[in-house]
Parts: structure tokens; C-alpha cells; sequence
């Protein structure tokens, strides 16, 4: 299905497959092409190769794609449903094979995967590989295991490199390889190859009307407006990356992130809402290309009543621009004649509809019909086509406009939402002036207006036969589109193929399409928001369209279409790209080129400035990633000489819950020198010594589990089984945090705060102890600190220990749990004394039997001894209860 590779594809996979290394390839020019052959070549049993970093969709394509290749021995899903028995029978049966990234630590770990036999591993989207991350620690771990086996790496994205220090170097030495292959669009083979079979290109600058141009430069004023007082009330933050061009990219949220993270909790109201302002400025640009004229004007109407939200914090919505913007986005729905305007009721009711329609409707009917003309004039059989837009809204959307006519969506969606609003207007005031006795307003139903109102123009597609929507899957806008959501209406708009007569099927196995025509079959499909990451590329390998017309542009399946019209030289191949011209979604587009060209001319800058270790790849014990550190970072030696010799330090252990794998911990904590020992345990998270239990918390997991009473029974359980309970909070020293506001400090403890709770917590527990780790490096070191002369633990005995344990570690047959707790938390009773109590009583029945002296002699304290003597035997002043209100 996929095609031969193309020339400049050989030559990137005989690369790769000569020498270890991380292959960056320009986007959408077909980096899961060369990771397919890499596993077409390992499909053997004679080899076992592991992939890391794909998603179950994509895992399925790529094996999908090797079942119609007729490869016979398919790659394998190693994942928890795979008994840990019979792992290492999948291992040794060879090929090629996709494991979760918990499971295959813990098998490397425990030595259930058969390291010295693996031929090597494949990482998919290597950009991701940082050093704390679960692949990483697998690399490593495969690395000090297997001196032989080889690591290739692929990604599409060049910008993920661009931000950090020396980011591509860092990338590179936690994957274990020292040569980096580029292979950007601009690459001299890549522009031979592509040119050679160019797919014909109709480039179609639709320009925006009058009144979207006044918005958008509306729109563009007021995000500059709240830039600059975004700068003024934080001047820190870089000018370059807060620029207005960088502000209508898709990256722009992140970078405003990485920047105000770290400070969020100590922004003012001010900036927080500026950034807010900006947000919703950058939907708005967004619905303003893709969407029709009633949405906008819905958006904001919906902004200017919503209150709560955008009220007095959007001082954007009382500027000049943001008028001129209101006015403008009204004219394009409707106007209200001069003469009417004075009256209040006639202005709701006999307002004059424009409804103006996108200028990209207009061009797309123009594109089908040259489409059609042409397919009529061929003497071959008529050429598909295949449509694509950014979401699933706007591919709705078309749908409904190649199939009703422009005119009937923009009535129909304004009869649904501003039209069903006004008529409820118009009855409410009916209903009041009936009341005040002032007459009856005339009614004017809506729905009768807009079918007054002609079609200007048909085309030759509303003639067609009945053209109806096979399959939609998944409503949801995709991106910036899902923070505003969509109305009901607009849904329900969107699923009238139900009714229909002829129902249209197509044979195609993706499930994010639209049909439209059966002859010549017309789809559109979704660019974005698809539940199959490769379903856009099934359906083009399926449908093989003639015309594909691009409503949207998207910079990485434009490069997509030159790849597949290389891949068929001899078919034709025809792209429409439709764009506005002189807009913001064209300097999106523009950017996106731009932002990606700039990080290849980087990479290939640091490419030839980079010095790089002969002993990165690990294949020799010399290569410093590979060595374990068996001392605290603070310490001046890694060796202790006893009678003038060095003795080598024994690696320590640590018996670490399976659950935990999912963090990074487990990998910094084996990377300083400690051995994992991955069990599964009930109490407890990590077991440092036989006495010691820690439960890892992250900041949020601490707030939830205190407000869901979890915590307590955690520590319930770990100070009753362990002698030295820990409570181990984690947090990002990038963002600092707050339990609780500083104006919410109060001097009582309150149920509701989580200060408070924390408080009772140690109360409760006096012998839990709390840790504050600034990260979890900080957390490794401090276990090593922890465990430093102490025995190692026991991962069977760890095993053992349950809720419902008997065991207790003060001691196992003089007492139970129960009565033991309820003893603790009597008053004169605390750590100190409580052995000398359970010496002199058996049960809590004999201890009430003891006198006050006899409890002062034993606790050596008179008042700790009047103290339990009262609790336990003065009765508490409560009044009796009245007999009348109990009746």
C-alpha cells in the first residue's frame, strides 16, 4: 500500500542501517516509511528487536501494513495481558516486537528478558528521550546488558530541538549513539527526487471580504494590545518570543507556559487574565477563516454575555477595536434598516438578513465544477477526489454545503441559534405588554424569513443525486476550536444524513471520512482530531484521488501529496490549495516553513560544532553514562581503602512498587548506584531498609489523597507494619506552590484546608515522618543518605506485608492493632510510655483497673497519670437529653 521507497529514502535507511544513530527527517516526508522497512527487515525469528515510544493505533497500521506486505511473522503486543511466565517465551520467538515501557524495565531489571539475545532497539519520536524518562532507563539498561545490540532513532520533528542548551546532544547521549543524519526538505537529493514527479499545483488565494479583513486587523490590534501590557507588567519575559507573529502559531501556549510556569502562583489577576484574553483572541482569529459567519457572530455574542468568565477581567471588550469588531461581525449576519432602528421591537423582528457566506465556499463549488468539466471531458474514467479540512466541524460543514447549497446552511444555523433566541425575546416581550395592558406585538416567525430570501447562485453540484454522510466518528472539535465547544444545534445539523434515502457506502477501513459522491467518489476528510493518527494516509492510498483539494493548509500532508504523487509517476495527480490570502492563517502557514527551516540550519550548525566521545554508543565499559555511582553526590570518594586496599562499595537495594515505574524516580534511584527490586507492594511505595517505608506523593496527589481520607489509611498501615513511616512529598522546583493561600492562613485548624489536614495527619501519626523533595534527584540522593549503615531489605518480606497483615513491627504477639491505636490516642499516653502501660495490663479492661498512683508510678509523669486516670473514669458533663424534643 505504502509504495517503494523513493530514492533519498534508500539513501536515509542505508544510513541508519550501516551505523547507530538519530535520523531527523522533515515533517510529513515519511519517517514511519523507514521505520516500516527497518521492521520489514527484522520480522525474523533469528532476531529480536524491540520498538519503543509508538501508540496502540499506531502499532496496529504498522502491522497491518507488513500483514499486506505478506510478511509471515508479524510483529508481536507485549503488554500486561501477557502473564510475566510466559514473556520469556514471546522474547525468545524473535521478531519484532512492542512492549510497554513498565513492563520491559521491570523484565530488564529482573532478568526476565533475555538481554544478551536482543539485536537491537528501534525508538520511535526520539525528540521525547530525555534523561528521567522510562525509555531512557531502558536504553541504559539495555546498554550495561548488551554490548552488541543497536539503537536507532527517528523523529519528524526538527523543532523539538530547538529550545534548551545543546538539546540534540543531550538526545543523542541518552540514546546511546554519536551520529546524527538530517534530512530537511530543502536536502538536494530530497528536491531532486520530488521535483522529478511535481504533483500539479493550483494555488488559490481566496481574499477575505471587507468585513472579515476589518475583524481580523480588529482582532491583530487588540492581541497587540494585550501583549504589550503582558511586557509591561513583566518585563522579564523575552521580547522575540512574545511577538505577535509568534503569537498566531501553534506553539505559542507552550512558550508562554515554559515561560510563566514557574512563577504562575506569583502573577497578579492582571496577567493571569491577559493571558486568559489571549487565548480566546486566537479562537477567535481561528473561527473567523474556519467557520462560517453565524458561528463567529455566536462566539461572540457568547463572550460579551458570559460574565463569570470574560466580564470585568477582558478589558479588551470595551477598546475601540473590540467595537468596531462586534459591528463588523454583526453586518455579516444581518442589518437593521435606519428607519427601524429607533424601535426597540421592530429592530428585533424585521432586521434584514445578509448573511454572507466564506469566501472558500465559493471557491471550493468553483473548484468541483472545473473538477467536474474536466472528468465529463476525459476519455478515462472520471478522477476521484479527495477534500481535506483542519477539523471535524468544518469537514460538517462542507458536507452540508456541497450538499444543501451555501444559502441552507447559513439560514438553517441561523433559524437554530440567533433566530430561536429572538423569537424567545420577542414572546417575552408579548407576554409583558399583555400584562401591562399596552396592545400585542405582531408575531414574525423566523423560520418563514430566511426561505424568502433566493438563491443567488446554483451550482452544478446541488443538481447531483442524493449526497449523504456515511460516517462521522467523534464530534469534537480538535486544538484551539474545542475551548469555545460547539452547540447542540450545530450538532444535530451535522447528523441529517439519518433520514436519507440512498445511503452512500465506501469501502474504506478508515473512520474519520465524509462521502459525498459515489461518482466520482468524493470524500473529505479531517486533517486533524482523527482517533487513527494514519487515517488521512489510508484513506489516500485507498480512495488514489486524482484532485485532492486542500481547504486547510497543512504543512506536513502537503509534503505527504509530493511524497505519494513521487511514489506514482505516472498517474496525475492535481492539488488546489486554498488559502486567503493576505491572512493570519496564511502567516501560520508561513511560520510553521519558516520556524522548521531555522531548526535544520540550527542542527546542522550544532552538527558541526558537536564533539562527541568515541565511548557514547556503551559498546565499552568507559562510557560514564553507563557507570553507577554507589556514593551520595556530596561524597569525596567512590572507594574506602582498609588496610592500605581499596574495597569497592556493594550496590545497595531498594525495594520499589510496581506501580512506581511509571515515574522517573526508579531510574535516577538505579542510575546512583542502587539495585531495583520491582515487587508489588500493598503498603508503601519504596522499602528502604527492613524498618523503613516511604509513600511518594506529587503535590496533587497529596491534596487528593488528604481529601479522600486515602493518606490516612496509608500511613495507618505504614506505621503500624514499618518502625520508621515516611511521608515523601515531591515537587517541581520550576513551580513553587502553595498549600493554601496567605490570606487563608488562620491561627484553628479547619477541616476544609489542606494545611489543616496535614496538621492533623501528624498529630495523628506522631511517628510518621514528612519529607520535602525539591525533585527527584534531590529524592535520590536522600534515600542513599537514608540507607547508609543500614541492613538491606527483604523484597519477600516486603511482599508479605498487607492491609490485613498481623504482623506489627513493635512486636508481633504482645499486642493487636487495634486496642494498640485506640491506646495511643488517650490522653497522658505519647511514644515515650506507651511499652511500660502494655507491660502492666493486658487489656484496656485491666488498665482501667489501675489506680492513679499505680499509673503515676508507671508513667513517672503524676499529670500524664491524672490525665488517662480522668479520661478513663470521670463521666463526660453532657446534659440529658430533653424527653419532649426526642418524641
Amino acid at each position: 500500500m505504502a509504495g517503494p521507497l523513493l530514492e533519498f529514502e534508500t539513501e536515509m535507511f542505508l544510513s541508519l542501517f550501516g551505523c547507530d544513530g538519530l535520523l531527523v527527517v522533515a515533517e510529513g516526508m515519511g519517517v514511519d516509511r523507514i521505520l516500516l522497512q527497518f521492521m520489514r527487515v527484522y520480522s525474523e525469528q533469528g532476531s529480536l528487536v524491540l520498538l519503543l515510544n509508538t501508540t496502540t493505533p499506531e502499532q496496529e497500521y504498522f502491522t497491518e501494513q507488513l500483514r499486506v506486505e505478506g510478511v509471515t511473522h508479524l510483529p508481536r503486543t507485549v503488554t500486561s495481558d501477557v502473564q510475566s511466565a510466559e514473556r520469556y517465551n514471546v522474547y525468545t520467538e524473535g521478531g519484532v516486537l512492542f512492549v510497554t515501557s513498565r513492563i520491559l524495565v521491570v523484565d530488564f531489571l529482573t532478568d526476565r528478558i533475555p538481554a544478551h539475545l536482543i539485536s537491537g532497539i528501534l525508538v520511535y519520536r526520539a525528540h521525547k528521550i530525555i534523561e528521567s524518562c522510562q525509555e531512557a532507563f531502558i536504553l541504559r539498561l539495555f546498554r550495561q546488558k548488551n554490548k552488541t545490540g543497536f539503537i536507532k532513532a527517528f523523529t519528524d520533528k526538527a523543532t523539538a530541538f530547538s529550545s534548551g542548551f545543546c538539546q540534540v546532544e543531550r538526545v543523542m547521549r541518552n540514546l546511546f549513539v554519536k551520529k546524527l543524519y538530517l534530512w530537511p526538505r530543502f536536502q538536494a537529493s530530497v528536491n531532486t527526487a520530488l521535483d522529478r514527479h511535481k504533483p500539479d499545483v493550483v494555488e488559490l488565494h481566496v481574499s477575505l471580504t471587507p468585513a472579515m479583513r476589518a475583524i481580523q486587523s480588529s482582532i491583530l490590534d487588540i492581541m497587540s494590545a494585550c501583549l504589550k501590557e503582558l511586557k509591561r507588567y513583566n518585563p522579564t519575559l523575552e521580547a522575540e518570543d512574545l511577538s505577535l507573529e509568534n503569537t498566531l502559531g501553534n506553539a505559542f501556549e507552550k512558550t508562554i507556559r515554559h515561560y510563566l510556569d514557574p512563577l504562575w502562583h506569583q502573577l497578579g489577576a492582571k496577567t493571569k487574565a491577559l493571558v486568559q484574553d489571549l487565548k480566546v483572541l486566537r479562537v477567535l482569529l481561528l473561527y473567523l477563516t474556519q467557520y462560517d459567519c453565524v458561528t463567529f457572530f455566536n462566539l461572540l455574542e457568547s463572550l460579551r454575555s458570559s460574565q463569570k468568565n470574560f466580564g470585568s477581567n477582558s478589558g479588551w471588550l470595551f477598546l475601540d477595536s473590540s467595537t468596531s469588531m462586534f459591528v463588523n461581525a454583526r453586518s455579516r449576519v444581518y442589518r437593521v434598516p435606519e428607519s427601524k432602528k429607533k424601535l426597540k421591537v421592530a429592530a428585533e423582528v424585521k432586521r434584514e438578513l445578509v448573511l454572507e457566506k466564506s469566501p472558500k465556499w465559493e471557491a471550493l463549488t468553483e473548484v468541483l465544477e472545473e473538477i467536474e468539466r474536466e472528468n465529463k471531458s476525459s476519455q478515462h474514467e472520471p478522477g476521484r477526489v479527495l477534500i481535506c479540512a483542519s477539523d471535524d466541524r468544518t469537514c460538517a460543514q462542507l458536507q452540508q454545503c456541497i450538499k444543501h447549497g451555501s444559502d441552507w446552511l447559513l439560514n438553517r444555523l441561523y433559524t437554530r441559534t440567533i433566530g430561536k433566541r429572538d423569537s424567545a425575546a420577542v414572546a417575552a416581550l408579548e407576554l409583558d405588554l399583555e400584562k401591562r395592558g399596552k396592545g400585542r406585538v405582531k408575531k414574525v416567525s423566523k423560520g418563514k424569513e430566511p426561505a424568502q430570501k433566493k438563491n443567488t447562485k446554483t451550482t452544478k453540484t446541488k443538481s447531483r443525486p442524493s449526497l449523504t454522510l456515511t460516517q462521522m466518528v467523534g464530534k469534537q472539535e480538535t486544538g484551539e476550536a474545542a475551548v469555545m465547544g460547539s452547540s447542540g444545534d450545530e450538532d444535530e445539523l451535522m447528523e441529517e444524513h439519518e433520514g436519507e434515502e440512498e445511503q452512500l457506502k465506501l469501502d474504506l477501513s478508515s473512520d474519520d471520512y465524509y462521502g459525498i459522491l459515489k461518482e466520482p467518489l468524493t470524500v473529505i476528510h479531517p486533517l486533524k482530531g482523527c482517533t487513527d493518527p494514519h487515517s488521512l494516509t489510508r484513506v489516500l492510498h485507498e480512495v488514489e484521488p486524482s484532485f485532492v483539494v486542500l481547504y486547510d493548509a497543512e504543512l506536513s500532508f502537503v509534503r505527504q501529496l509530493e511524497i505519494y504523487k513521487a511514489n506514482r509517476p505516472g498517474k496525475t495527480l492535481r492539488v488546489y490549495f486554498l488559502i486567503y490570502g493576505g491572512s493570519t492563517e496564511e502567516q501560520k502557514y508561513l511560520t510553521a516553513l519558516s520556524k522548521e527551516k531555522k531548526a535544520f540550519e540550527h542542527l546542522i550548525r550544532e552538527k558541526a560544532t558537536m564533539v562527541i566521545p568515541e565511548e557514547r554508543e556503551g559498546r565499552e565499559d568507559t562510557n560514564l553514562d553507563l557507570a553507577r555511582n554507589l556514593e551520595p553526590a556530596n561524597a569525596t570518594t567512590n572507594t574506602r581503602k582498609a588496610g592500605g586496599q581499596e574495597q569497592s562499595r556493594e550496590p545497595s537495594r531498594v525495594i520499589v512498587d510496581m506501580r512506581e515505574f511509571r515515574s522517573e524516580l526508579p531510574s535516577l534511584l538505579h542510575r546512583r548506584g542502587l539495585d531495583i527490586d520491582p515487587v508489588t507492594l500493598e503498603v508503601g511505595d519504596y522499602i528502604l531498609t527492613p524498618d523503613t517505608c516511604v509513600e511518594r506523593k506529587s503535590v496533587s496527589d497529596l491534596i487528593g489523597s488528604l481529601q479522600s481520607g486515602r493518606l490516612y489509611t496509608q500511613c495507618l498501615s505504614m506505621t503500624r507494619y514499618y518502625r520508621k513511616a515516611v511521608l515523601l512529598i515531591e515537587f517541581d522546583p520550576a513551580k513553587p506552590f502553595s498549600l493554601m493561600a496567605r490570606s487563608d492562613f488562620r491561627h484553628e485548624i479547619s477541616s476544609n484546608d489542606v494545611s489543616s489536614k496535614l496538621t492533623l495527619l501528624t498529630l495523628h501519626f506522631p511517628r510518621l515522618r514528612i519529607l520535602w523533595c525539591p525533585s527527584p534527584h534531590a529524592t535520590a540522593e536522600l534515600f542513599l543518605e537514608l540507607k547508609q549503615g543500614q541492613p538491606e531489605p527483604d523484597a519477600s518480606a516486603a511482599q508479605a506485608v498487607t492491609a490485613e497483615s498481623d504482623l506489627v513491627a513493635e512486636s508481633t504477639d504482645l499486642y493487636n492493632p487495634g486496642p494498640y491505636d485506640f491506646l495511643l490516642k488517650m490522653p497522658g499516653v505519647n511514644m515515650k510510655n506507651y511499652r511500660a502501660l502494655i507491660k502492666n495490663a493486658d487489656s484496656l479492661a485491666d488498665l482501667a483497673k489501675l489506680s492513679q498512683n499505680k499509673l503515676a508510678e508507671i508513667l513517672g509523669n503524676a499529670n500524664n497519670a491524672k490525665l488517662l486516670y480522668e479520661f478513663l473514669h470521670n463521666v463526660a458533663d453532657v446534659p440529658a437529653p430533653n424527653k419532649d424534643t426526642c418524641r
